[in-house]
């Protein structure tokens, strides 16, 4: 055996790096001189010359199943996440509000967020027209598009099998088919990672600046999807190059300089503008306390994750190995109740087979791009495992798509070669148990909802243990029953996964939080109003059932406790049920309340958090009425903004049914300091606002008698005439109270 050398993919089975082969380009060689070049449309289909006939067309089909699975029951979802869709209808109408990433087309607040994320779906929207398939399309897309970067970052090394194996433990992961099919940043940025991913694999293999650079590039523009998180991989990346590059030290520096100077180009530029662009002409920066961006990215987005210490939001973490209000963080954290389901079916299986492939490539020269490969992927698996696990901040379930290009590209690279040192007994030995690992930790994940096809769990744990055994002796076996073990255990590892993937494309999702599987899949706890675990809210399963994964939801208040207001419960979803009393979410998306409803009266919306604002307004928006409708939209082009609310979800709800701009008053938790009340009032005299829609909390998530929000609350109560309409309150900015 070979053990100096690194290893292209023309040898072999096709599903593993070939054993014997020397050090070689990947790339398939030129033709001789007077060879014929392939037409274009022979060589997308058949793929390098030296690949099996069926590997190009087998990767094809890979990428239209994944089209098909995350495109099906699409529109189901709606707007998904009102907050973001309300900001693509803006960008709509408004060039300045689409490069800002405002929530509304009058440019009185963004998103907490920068806006690249929303700029695809904007264009989308602006061609075809704004409603689900513009704003969730694009998503799709880029789940695809990352399945096929996955699939040639690790084909470019290993095999056809390989790829194969990685692209679709990457679609069928459950957390990804949710946010693939769903409006938050994580889709832009899970394809824009795994790109610098494969960029720096590339350039290990060459040596060549420019892959490096585009490597900067994609973390540069993944910065503008989601901030600070962009960097987590960074300094994975940047010592596996300095280690594994084919070219002097010195080189290799220059390259990392030149890397981060397109890094900082390209996800600085839209800040300069942002930061030098006067206040006065520009939108709040949604999330910051002082209109700063800087302030948004290295506080609430950025360092206050991190600790916890995140000015304006709802509360952080408790810690490590603590409880808080976003679950227990430690190292166990991806595999719990609340974050299991989601992402670590294969996580389990993933670590074992890096730590072999770091073994296996061991002997091999520092400059080895198969080596190199599993440095790359399996490095970002883990420091974004370890930050993941540990943060003390706001975290969410779906955070964790960022995790899942990473274990796709190590168990297909690990997998792939595996199975070409299968002869060797401590191979097949691991090999099996990545396959043990993979069902036994099935079976635990799916026992956790035991009404859930409960047969399967047994099918994926037997399973599991026959093709391990059959792994064991597979270099006895013939060819057609070792290929027969490996297709069994790559079934069985991947049955339970696929099963969640079902049911979360079965199922629509709304809210700012969602999650993927079915009924009890996830139970994030802890919340402010007290009580057992539930969730967030923003799933609403087949036949109407809202569930965060739970079916109807049911929440047990504690009254008047946790938000400003002492509104009534109005789902169980958040940390049991909100403060007030005991709530049920209705499948058709009311809220029902002993109390008569959250604050204003108002109704849910599809998916567990439903409310006119304040604390029903947070994570989901308000269910506007035909009435209420018909009032706002009454002369609303004489407006700047045709109403004003508390809380961006409500506001975002009122925008999305009337397509006219709605003023978020203290931005995503009501807890910004924009518009002051002395700005309010200069707007109201101005005559640019008609309505204030009421939320009956007093000032919003976590606000105080002193916040902006509900100085703005009083004011207007005090001041102007009520308005009702069913069962929702609106105040008329352009008439005084009476006495």
């Amino acid at each position: 055996m070979t053990t100096q050398t690194d290893h292209p993919t023309q040898q072999g089975s096709g599903w593993g790096p070939a054993a014997t082969a020397p050090e070689a380009p990947v790339a398939p060689p030129a033709p001789e001189s007077g060879e014929p070049q392939q037409p274009l449309a022979r060589r997308l289909w058949r793929g390098r010359r030296e690949d099996p006939r069926w590997a190009r067309p087998a990767f094809w089909g890979l990428l239209l199943t994944t089209a098909a699975l995350y495109f099906s029951n699409l529109s189901a979802s709606g707007y998904a996440n009102s907050f973001y869709s309300a900001a693509v209808q803006a960008g709509t109408k408004s060039w300045k509000a689409m490069f800002f990433g405002s929530l509304d087309a009058g440019n009185a607040i963004t998103v907490d967020k920068p806006s690249a994320f929303l700029w695809p779906m904007e264009i989308a929207a602006r061609i075809f027209g704004l409603n689900s398939w513009t704003i969730l399309g694009p998503e799709v897309l880029m789940g695809v598009g990352t399945v096929a970067v996955v699939y040639a970052s690790v084909r470019r090394r290993f095999s056809p099998g390989a790829g194969l194996i990685a692209g679709a433990v990457l679609a069928l992961t459950p957390v990804a088919a949710l946010m693939f099919r769903f409006n938050n940043p994580d889709a832009m940025l899970a394809l824009l990672m795994a790109l610098a991913c494969y960029f720096v694999v590339r350039a290990i293999e060459d040596g060549k600046t420019k892959w490096l650079v585009w490597a900067g590039v994609a973390i540069g523009f993944a910065f503008l999807a989601k901030t600070l998180q962009a960097f987590l991989i960074l300094p994975s990346l940047a010592i596996v190059y300095a280690v594994c590059a084919p070219v002097s030290l010195k080189k290799r520096f220059g390259q990392l300089a030149a890397a981060t100077g397109a890094l900082i180009v390209s996800g600085g530029w839209w800040v300069a503008i942002v930061e030098l662009w006067p206040a006065s002409s520009r939108p709040y920066i949604g999330g910051s306390q002082n209109n700063s961006f800087l302030e948004l990215t290295f506080g609430y987005n950025g360092l206050g994750r991190l600790n916890g210490d995140e000015t304006g939001s709802v509360g952080g973490g408790g810690g490590a190995g603590g409880t808080g209000q976003w679950g227990e963080t430690g190292w166990d954290r991806m595999f719990n109740s609340e974050i299991g389901g989601q992402i670590s079916w294969l996580l389990p299986a993933a670590l074992i087979l890096l730590v072999a492939g770091l073994v296996a490539t061991r002997k091999l020269k520092r400059t080895s791009v198969t080596r190199g490969s599993f440095l790359v992927w399996g490095g970002s698996l883990l420091i974004t495992l370890v930050v993941f696990s540990y943060m003390a901040g706001i975290f969410h379930q779906y955070y964790t798509i960022a995790l899942a290009p990473y274990i796709a590209a190590v168990v297909g690279m690990g997998a792939g070669t595996l199975w070409e040192k299968r002869t060797e007994m401590w191979a097949s030995l691991t090999l099996a148990a990545a396959v043990v690992a993979g069902g036994a930790w099935g079976y635990v994940l799916l026992n956790r909802t035991p009404d859930y096809l409960p047969w399967l769990k047994w099918l994926v744990l037997i399973g599991g243990l026959v093709a391990a055994l059959g792994l064991v002796f597979v270099a006895r076996l013939g060819r057609q029953l070792a290929l027969g073990a490996a297709a069994l255990g790559i079934v069985a590892a991947l049955a339970g996964p696929t099963a969640y993937t079902l049911s979360t494309v079965n199922s629509a999702h709304t809210g700012s939080i969602p999650t993927a599987g079915p009924a009890g899949a996830s139970m994030m706890g802890g919340g402010p109003g007290g009580g057992g675990r539930g969730g967030f809210g923003g799933t609403v399963g087949p036949g109407g059932q809202t569930q965060n994964g739970n079916g109807t939801t049911q929440g047990q208040g504690q009254q008047g406790q946790g938000f400003p207001g002492g509104g009534t419960g109005g789902t169980g979803g958040f940390g049991g049920g909100m403060p007030g009393q005991n709530g049920n979410t209705q499948g058709n998306g009311t809220t029902q309340n002993q109390q008569g409803g959250m604050p204003g009266g108002t109704t849910g919306d599809g998916g567990g958090m439903g409310g006119g604002g304040g604390v029903g307004g947070l994570l989901n928006g308000a269910s506007v009425s035909a009435e209420a409708k018909k009032l706002l939209k009454a002369d609303a082009d004489d407006y700047t903004w045709a109403a004003a609310a508390i809380g961006a979800q409500n506001a975002a709800s009122y925008q999305l049914a009337t397509d006219e701009s709605v003023m978020a008053i203290g931005g995503f938790n009501g807890t910004d300091p924009s518009p002051t009340l002395a700005q309010f009032k200069e707007y109201v005299t101005d005559g640019k606002i008609h309505y204030f829609i009421s939320s009956g909390s007093g000032g919003g998530m976590g606000g105080s008698s002193s916040g902006t929000s509900s100085q703005i609350t009083s004011w207007v109560e005090a001041t102007f005439k009520k308005v009702t309409v069913g069962s929702a309150t609106f105040y008329d900015l352009t008439q005084k109270a009476s006495g």
